[in-house]
């Protein structure tokens, strides 16, 4: 594999839980900046790991990435290996069997989980040297998790959660009341699911999709598009509060991001 990115599609039976897994791989410093992108990650580091300044830690080699609020200068001193594997926003506690809320705005080592097959898998992936098994081996796991919680509860809030946020991604200014209408629950139990299964309150998710929402309209624009129609589009009340929001979740007004690089929205792109 050369330096770079390269992207995987998962099989048929993971596409409802995962969207895409990605390697990256640089004998450079990394030094970058990186925005909430709505969607946990589970990272293995086959070589150096990434510095967080903001968390004022250090990604260990099997690494459990949860929802955050907040952009991120992240680096690393030497040369940089590393698989990720990119879940829908409502997926990855059926893999571990833990509540999301649990890894909110953290970066945990996985293998303080004390998954016993989990360990076992990053062995295996750290010590393999063909990255395209490794994912074969990933996805061999995941496929093992998912048959052994098939019959489990969590199953049915992840299918009532997945409706919701597909209705979040064209309305993500819907009311809480109707989405939790939508889930056929009541607004206590649906905000409950909700923070467990996605790892965020929805008022605050749908900030995130907003934010994505908004660098996916820049991102593919095709004509000059006004900061008042992404603003419209995108379901914030007025253009100020779209500069405001945006600014807050990546540093940067959005015509400061143009000026050092081009929008990409990671919620709303499937690079494979």
């Amino acid at each position: 594999m050369t330096d770079g990115f390269n992207f995987y599609q998962p099989c048929k039976l993971l596409q409802d839980y995962v969207r895409y897994y990605w390697i990256f791989k640089s004998n450079q410093v990394i030094e970058t900046y990186t925005f909430p992108t709505g969607c946990p990650q589970i990272i293995f580091h086959k070589r150096s790991t990434l510095y967080i300044p903001e968390l004022n830690t250090r990604q260990d080699k099997l690494t459990i990435s949860g929802q955050v609020n907040f952009s991120s200068h992240i680096s690393a001193a030497n040369s940089v290996e590393m698989i990720v594997v990119v879940f829908h926003p409502y997926a990855m506690n059926i893999f571990l069997n833990i509540p999301m809320s649990l890894l909110y705005n953290r970066e945990v080592s996985g293998y303080g989980l004390e998954n016993k097959k989990l360990n076992y898998l990053a062995t295996k992936v750290l010590d393999c040297e063909n990255n395209n098994l490794c994912i074969k081996l990933i996805e061999q796991w995941l496929i093992s998790q998912l048959r052994a919680n098939s019959t489990s509860k969590p199953k049915i809030d992840i299918a009532r959660m997945a409706t919701v946020i597909r209705q979040m991604y064209f309305t993500p200014n819907k009311q809480i009341s109707e989405l939790a209408s939508i889930a056929c629950l009541s607004t206590k139990q649906f905000e409950r699911i909700f923070l467990s299964t996605i790892g965020m309150n929805p008022k605050e998710y749908a900030r995130i999709v907003r934010f994505q929402k908004s660098l996916q309209l820049m991102q593919n624009q095709t004509e000059n598009i006004s900061q008042a129609q992404i603003a419209y589009q995108c379901g914030y009340s007025d253009q100020s509060h779209f500069i405001r929001e945006f600014r807050k979740l990546s540093g940067y007004t959005p015509l400061s991001l143009k000026e050092i690089g081009e929008p990409y929205s990671d919620l709303f792109t499937t690079p494979v």
